[in-house]
């Protein structure tokens, strides 16, 4: 090896020293940029975690004002019950008091008994309309999340046209910054034909020191490609993690619904449960009145049978009388006691006929209630099943985005070895013409003609180097998408299968929670 080769050979190394220690620097930069950006991510995900946090424990705060609402409402009640029940008693009280009055203080104790009932059934009448007013606002509340789910829909939607209208806006400057770079590339295509028209007709060394130089550039222009094409591979990349992260936070919503859902569900079972308890008391007060009433009956045969002991006394007494001679105006005062205890037991006959009317509009009411909890049971159902209904739709929303982001792979793909294969023709012709104007130059001296021929083989052995390196990272990249593949199926055939077991889970409980009803329900109509 000559003085002049073995110097060209150490610049050639020194400038190889120097791009691969500016490759170093760029590859730290890159390196230290998207550790960067990953802390920031994780920064905004620790901030958007706190806020899901505040917000949760807002709505426990909420909820549990509403239970302390709810604990201080039934507290009233009961206490609105004790009030009554005493009042019931000092009722009870006074009226065995005025039991031993006269007939004319019975008769008004009867006309409040009257007021005392028309009161409890106008309460009725109003709590059945507290219920309806109860209803209704259930039903707003129901409609107003509907609204709330549409917006969010809404909302999901225009955030993903501008998802869509970004990518394609990063295309379009792809798309740009292709050109400037062919640009580029013919503008250095112009300027090495001119140089080589100067450089031909140089010396050796400066032949040698330009071929060394163009080979270098030759790769510089190769490693900017590729760091071309590592820069589009990780905004890929970036795209797939901005998607993974919408589906992240569409999981986290939909969860969020589940919440949602749940509570209802367990408001609505606390609700059911009071209105059967409120049923259960109503019943206690109904069989409380009958044991008044059946006291009551008790006392009026009580009195019948004193009655009857008198009207013996008092026939005693007539006989007596009409073996004395005075039956005449004793008889008439007879028939007019016996008129008067006939007004009196079609009085009691009316009452009872009252009774009766009363003990079927309880019953009636029994049979609503039924049919209100059978509609109330209807409807949770339905919404469970709009519930399983809408989980379809969104697996298979999932599935749908996941064969497009395939295809759109796909695309990539093939517009990369679309442009790769535009890069080598548009190679290929360049070569080509410097060869014509090579030809048209001509060659002076069969050294420059060795040398040409040198410099062709030398350019067909890179390319095919070129080639094969090619060929060898499409086959890598054929394997990892292969890999990756199989990877990602993998995990879809996971996520069905957690979703089938949570789906099992959710019936399992669901049955275990009709049963449970059932049985109460049972036992219910055993103790009615």
């Amino acid at each position: 090896m000559t003085t002049r080769e073995r110097e060209t050979e150490r610049e050639i190394e020194k400038v190889r020293e120097r791009l691969r220690e500016r490759e170093r620097a760029i590859k730290r930069e890159s390196e230290r940029e998207r550790e960067k950006e990953k802390e920031r991510e994780r920064e905004r995900e620790r901030k958007r975690e706190r806020e899901r946090e505040r917000e949760r424990e807002r709505e426990r705060e909420r909820e549990r004002e509403r239970e302390r609402v709810r604990e201080r409402e039934r507290e009233r009640e009961r206490e609105g019950e004790r009030k009554r029940e005493r009042e019931r008693e000092r009722e009870r009280k006074r009226e065995r008091e005025r039991e031993r009055e006269r007939e004319r203080e019975r008769e008004r104790e009867r006309e409040r008994e009257e007021r005392a009932m028309e009161s409890e059934r106008e309460r009725e009448r109003e709590r059945e309309r507290e219920r309806k007013r109860e209803r209704e606002r259930e039903r707003e509340r129901e409609r107003e999340r509907e609204r709330e789910r549409e917006r969010e829909r809404e909302r999901r939607e225009s955030e993903r046209d501008r998802e869509r209208e970004r990518e394609r806006e990063r295309e379009r400057e792809s798309e740009r910054e292709r050109e400037r770079e062919r640009e580029r590339e013919r503008e250095r295509e112009r300027e090495r034909i001119e140089r080589k028209r100067d450089q031909e007709r140089a010396i050796e060394r400066e032949s040698e020191r330009e071929r060394v130089r163009e080979i270098e550039r030759e790769r510089e222009r190769e490693r900017e490609r590729e760091r071309e094409r590592e820069r589009e591979r990780e905004r890929k990349r970036q795209r797939e993690r901005e998607r993974e992260r919408e589906r992240e936070r569409e999981r986290e919503r939909e969860r969020e619904r589940e919440r949602e859902k749940d509570q209802e569900i367990a408001m609505e079972s606390e609700r059911e449960r009071e209105r059967e308890r409120e049923r259960d008391r109503e019943r206690e007060r109904e069989r409380e009145r009958e044991r008044e009433r059946e006291r009551e009956r008790e006392r009026e045969r009580e009195r019948e049978r004193e009655r009857e002991r008198e009207r013996e006394k008092e026939r005693e007494t007539d006989r007596e009388r009409e073996r004395l001679g005075e039956r005449d105006g004793e008889g008439e005062r007879e028939r007019e006691r016996e008129r008067e205890r006939e007004r009196e037991r079609e009085r009691e006959r009316e009452r009872e006929r009252e009774r009766e009317i009363e003990r079927e509009r309880y019953q009636e009411r029994a049979i609503e209630s039924e049919r209100e909890r059978s509609r109330l049971r209807e409807r949770v159902k339905e919404r469970e099943r709009e519930t399983e209904r809408e989980r379809e739709r969104e697996r298979e929303r999932e599935r749908e985005r996941e064969r497009e982001r395939e295809r759109e792979r796909e695309r990539e793909r093939e517009k990369s070895k679309r442009e790769r294969e535009r890069e080598r023709e548009r190679e290929r012709e360049r070569e080509r013409e410097r060869e014509r104007e090579r030809e048209r130059e001509g060659r002076e001296t069969k050294k420059e003609q060795w040398i040409a021929r040198e410099r062709v083989r030398e350019r067909e052995s890179e390319r095919e180097r070129d080639r094969e390196r090619e060929k060898e990272r499409e086959r890598g990249g054929r394997e990892r998408e292969r890999e990756r593949r199989e990877r990602e199926r993998e995990r879809e055939r996971e996520r069905e299968e957690r979703e089938r077991e949570r789906g099992e889970r959710e019936r399992e409980r669901e049955r275990e929670r009709e049963e449970r009803k059932k049985e109460k329900r049972k036992e219910r109509e055993e103790r009615e």
